[in-house]
């Protein structure tokens, strides 16, 4: 019993260090075209790494907490709309909510839009304007997205 939670233990720290050192470039990212179309071949190697640089450090999996100036929205004091670290993010959802169903996309005051992620999960409410969210990081890279006041979440993919 000992060597298997070792062996658990060993496996969750491995997944943990995996994942933060997890960075795929500019230029794995885009197609040949897509790079070319968007003028990033032109740069130098210099100007290319700067911006990798810059897209790792301001990317969801590794910013770390780079948030518009701190607000306290739900009486919490480290919950700051913006806020954002390796595992939560807080925004708001521009516009009216309705709740979610099949293929919901969530566009967020922060600028991220995110996708639903379970098709057959609903959850409807009364038209709310501009609520709080919160998205989660769970398991195996999942993102779970809820709303304030609410004890539904879903499970969301970031799509911009």
């Amino acid at each position: 019993m000992n060597r298997f939670l070792l062996a658990c233990l060993l496996g969750i720290c491995s997944m943990a260090a995996f994942g933060q050192q997890a960075f795929s470039t500019i230029e794995e990212r885009m197609t040949g075209k897509e790079f070319m179309d968007s003028g990033l071949d032109k740069l130098t190697e210099a100007e290319l790494a700067a911006l990798n640089n810059w897209l790792r450090a301001h990317s969801v999996a590794t910013l770390d907490a780079a948030a518009q100036p701190r607000q306290d929205i739900r009486g919490f004091e480290n919950v700051a709309i913006g806020e954002m670290d390796e595992s939560t993010i807080v925004s708001r959802i521009l516009g009216t909510f309705e709740g979610w169903d099949g293929e919901t996309v969530f566009r967020l005051e922060n600028g991220m839009v995110w996708v639903q992620a379970d098709d057959n999960a609903s959850f409807h409410v009364a038209d709310m304007e501009n609520p709080v969210v919160t998205i989660e990081k769970g398991f195996f890279r999942t993102w779970r997205l809820s709303v304030e006041g609410y004890n539904s979440s879903v499970r969301v993919e970031r799509i911009q």
